[in-house]
């Protein structure tokens, strides 16, 4: 989105009838004292039960697959996991096994075990993969239970944030009863590429940071007006001539690739936006006559405005361009954009202007874009792909296709818009409360976290057509130096508004333990900012 209009945000705080959350839920169980009754999990579990006894776990202790899973050592997903969680558990420091006295009996094995006959080892997640998960641990074996891979993906991060240390050094973790599944399917972090390009090593940290907050949608904003860096093996003069470098400042196949392969591994899709017919000046750099030429009376004016509409050829480009996307990206959905078309190009065309007369639009140019949304939405659906747009695309009356989800950014009246794009049948994700991008001088995820996606005037049947979110970060003043502090942990808040139950709204109890989830961040390597004064508990210990 165009910044000018993403800071009239902070203006006003948050959606409008968004701050109190709903009473309803049964409270989690706890029977441990300290700083938080749940200890430092985050995004909170829907049903936890955490208990006194402490288990040691030494050397010896190892993550396997259970007897009877379906997922076997053949399973790459779940291999790379157990190694990957098993540093996070363990690796900032080394292993001492000095146990603390009377420590009693060790916990020697998680067991991971995937129940169904279908563990999707080897699939991409989609916006119905199972994420639930059952984990008990009690010595001398925890049993993690899922039955998806996805699942024991949020269940071995539940696993490893049990995790502690005492006093003497020794690796800890308590008795656990845990039952855990997201609120929402949809729980997405959007990226934006264009307005400065981010290195692969920054996309991956922060995708990195997103599993351990039980996000699973990359939004890959990829291009838009000011550089166009993916890399087209259709149409290669597109970042040849619209990146702002085309040997470094690009996105190649084989990039690309490694960004999906990246995120499946950890259970997250990737959902690429080529946002038109507007936010395309970068795209007309690489293809002549694909752009709008604007007039200034009777004379070109030298500019040009979004994608022209009513060319043949604009199609004939599209079908291949958009046939390409739809099989380098997996994932079921392609965000088409469709937000800020600024009519005043099309408006000083004379070309247009009788294109207009010719189809019966009068002076309507919101009926232009719908026809070129229409066509657009045909294309795709061709290629057997859904698709999603921001709201301006339903709220100009374009006509489109049933199963269209709307994303909702703006912000002065979002419950309203929900219940329009609801009530009209669509699926519908929320991201007006959550651009990141907005900054003050202040604890602002408080204000991320006071959000209750559901609170708009509507049926269940409406509210169940809320797939669920997005933190949005757009990169008008955000590069690789300073996105991944500034995204997180304010991202996390948002992580949990949409992974735990809605009565989870203790400001308190969630101040404690997200303190200590970013202090476990930076220990993974992720520069999260603080959220306050005060220090964590590695940098005094030196592990």
């Amino acid at each position: 989105m165009q910044a000018v209009l993403g800071y009239f945000l902070l203006l006003l705080s948050t959606c409008r009838g968004f701050l109190e959350p709903r009473e309803g839920e049964v409270a989690q169980e706890q029977l441990v004292e300290g700083d938080s009754k749940w200890g430092s999990l985050w995004p909170l579990p829907r049903s936890v039960q955490l208990f006194p006894d402490a288990f040691p776990l030494t050397s010896s202790f190892v993550i396997v697959h259970g007897p009877g899973s379906s997922a076997g050592a053949s399973c790459s997903l779940l291999q790379e996991a157990f190694r990957r969680y098993y540093e996070y558990a363990f690796g900032d420091s080394k292993w001492q096994d000095n146990t603390r006295p009377n420590a009693g009996s060790q916990l020697l094995q998680l067991q991971v075990l995937i129940t169904s006959s279908d563990p999707e080892c080897d699939q991409y997640p989609t916006i119905k993969s199972n994420e639930s998960y059952e984990l008990n641990v009690a010595a001398p074996v925890a049993v993690l239970k899922a039955s998806k891979v996805w699942g024991a993906l949020r269940g071995l991060e539940t696993f490893s944030q049990l995790v502690h240390k005492d006093e003497y050094g020794t690796f800890l973790i308590n008795k656990s009863e845990i039952v855990d599944l997201p609120r929402f399917a949809h729980r997405g972090i959007l990226l934006d590429t264009s307005r400065h390009y981010l290195p692969l090593t920054t996309i991956f940290l922060n995708v990195e940071a997103m599993a351990l907050n039980k996000f699973n949608v990359l939004h890959w904003h990829i291009v838009d007006d000011q550089s166009f860096p993916y890399q087209s093996i259709t149409f290669p003069d597109l970042s040849e001539k619209g990146s702002y470098q085309p040997s470094t400042h690009i996105y190649t196949p084989t990039d690309v690739r490694l960004v999906i392969e990246f995120a499946r591994m950890r259970g997250i899709r990737v959902v690429p936006e080529f946002d038109s017919p507007g936010h395309t000046n970068s795209w007309g750099k690489g293809q002549d006559g694909l752009l709008t030429p604007c007039y200034n009376g009777a004379s070109l004016s030298g500019t040009y405005g979004p994608i022209n509409p009513i060319l043949n050829t604009t199609y004939e480009f599209m079908v291949r361009f958009l046939k390409e996307i739809s099989n380098v990206f997996p994932d079921k959905y392609i965000h088409l954009g469709g937000d800020e078309v600024d009519f005043n190009c099309w408006k000083s065309n004379p070309d247009v202007n009788n294109f207009m007369k010719q189809q019966g639009f009068g002076q309507d140019y919101s009926k232009l874009e719908s026809f070129y949304i229409q066509n657009i939405l045909s294309i795709v659906s061709s290629f057997d792909k859904g698709y999603m747009v921001w709201q301006e695309v339903f709220d100009n009356g374009v006509k489109i296709k049933p199963d269209t989800v709307v994303e909702v950014w703006k912000g002065e009246n979002c419950n309203e818009e929900l219940h329009n794009v609801t009530s009209a049948g669509f699926t519908t994700i929320l991201a007006a409360p959550w651009y990141l991008d907005i900054i003050s001088y202040s604890q602002d995820w408080q204000r991320y976290y006071k959000v209750e996606p559901l609170n708009f005037n509507g049926t269940e049947e409406q509210k169940q057509l809320v797939l669920g979110g997005e933190a949005c970060l757009w990169g008008e003043f955000v590069d690789a130096t300073n996105l991944t502090p500034r995204l997180w942990p304010r991202a996390s808040a948002v992580g949990e508004r949409l992974w735990s139950g809605k009565n989870v709204t203790d400001i308190g109890d969630a101040y404690n333990r997200l303190a200590k989830h970013r202090c476990r961040m930076v220990r993974r390597g992720i520069p999260a900012e603080p959220l306050y004064t005060g220090y964590c508990e590695h940098e005094q210990k030196g592990y």
